[in-house]
């Protein structure tokens, strides 16, 4: 990836940094640097939220997130969180911070949160260490049980209405509200939006095509077909980039708003609509799925219109859309889409 898009930014952070700078606001350490709510008097801010709401009765000043993504609204918005996730995923370097995370803290003169290690669940002991005023957590997978913990250390703004579900406008703009910024995360949506119709516009050819992000599958056992359903976020990324979600996978999860659903082989005609497979395999299920005499038949198998995903890379985030992510990825996966794509327009 180039330079110049790895230091891209939207038109929303350069705004905001620039009215950070002119209020004499900068970064130092870990602690959060006053955003455009600190210009005007504090009102509570009320989150709705899958487990009723949250009231934030004094402007955050030590914010904490766990879970993916979350930790890139604030920072997107100028505020550097205390504590975060430690990622395990697009992390190409292996210290725990996805780089366009490290740009940006590099930008606000800040140095690495406390980082948070999720393995096997949330670590609630670092979190209430970190000293939190509010912890975001809009896009994430939290049980009931775990935001009443949280909630033990400080308010938590969850998810609108379903677990790893939450589509990324929402999400961000969910976060920004528990901030006191919601024009400032609805603002960076419409920037975000604009990246994204940029990058589209070239590559038109995708508009129309049908996908579906295959996931979880064993190839040494292929008689489970998994995949993210059409209520998860990276299926709902496809038509923000001009492709639909294949009839087939919208079908075979009907209303669920479960992010993830299977089939069996047996009914491995019924993809026959998926002009692109998405997947986090690599070379060896390509191998298995080209040689399996079922699901080799299928059109994408056929035409090798498989994109993979390498989680240990950047790209491997590519689907997800985040605060900080797009304007470094959204090209690439595109051209990605577009090139496998590109035999149902010839």
């Amino acid at each position: 990836m180039s330079a110049a898009r790895r230091t891209a930014l939207p038109v929303a952070l350069v705004a905001i940094a620039a009215t950070l700078a002119a209020c004499g606001s900068e970064a130092e350490g870990t602690e959060a640097p006053s955003g455009s709510a600190a210009t005007k008097d504090w009102q509570p801010v009320t989150v709705q939220h899958a487990f009723g709401e949250t009231v934030i009765e004094e402007k955050p000043e030590r914010v904490a997130t766990v879970d993916f993504a979350n930790q890139e609204v604030p920072l997107a918005l100028g505020i550097v969180p205390v504590g975060m996730s430690e990622m395990t995923w697009g992390d190409d370097d292996g210290d725990g911070v996805q780089q366009w995370t490290e740009d940006r803290l590099e930008e606000l003169g800040a140095e690495t949160p406390v980082l948070f290690d999720e393995t096997d669940g949330y670590d609630f002991e670092a979190v209430a260490g970190t000293d939190p005023d509010v912890i975001l957590a809009g896009y994430s997978g939290l049980t009931e049980d775990d935001y009443n913990t949280l909630s033990e250390i400080a308010p938590v703004v969850a998810y609108p209405d379903d677990p790893w579900a939450t589509e990324w406008r929402d999400s961000i703009v969910q976060n920004a509200t528990g901030l006191g910024m919601e024009a400032e995360g609805e603002q960076l949506v419409a920037d975000l939006e604009q990246t994204i119709d940029d990058a589209l516009a070239t590559r038109p050819e995708l508009e129309g095509v049908t996908g579906m992000f295959m996931t979880h599958v064993d190839p040494a056992d292929l008689s489970e077909i998994n995949f993210y359903s059409a209520a998860d976020t990276r299926s709902k990324y496809l038509t923000d980039i001009g492709m639909e979600i294949a009839p087939s996978i919208v079908e075979a999860t009907g209303d669920s708003t479960d992010y993830a659903g299977s089939i069996s082989a047996e009914r491995a005609d019924e993809l026959a609509d998926v002009d692109v497979i998405i997947t986090y395999g690599g070379q060896e299920l390509i191998d298995a799925l080209e040689g399996d005499p079922v699901l080799s038949q299928l059109p994408a198998v056929k035409n090798e219109a498989i994109v993979t995903l390498d989680g240990a890379e950047a790209m491997g985030t590519a689907a997800n859309p985040t605060a900080l992510s797009v304007p470094y990825l959204v090209e690439d996966y595109v051209a990605l889409l577009a090139d496998a794509a590109a035999y149902t327009t010839e």
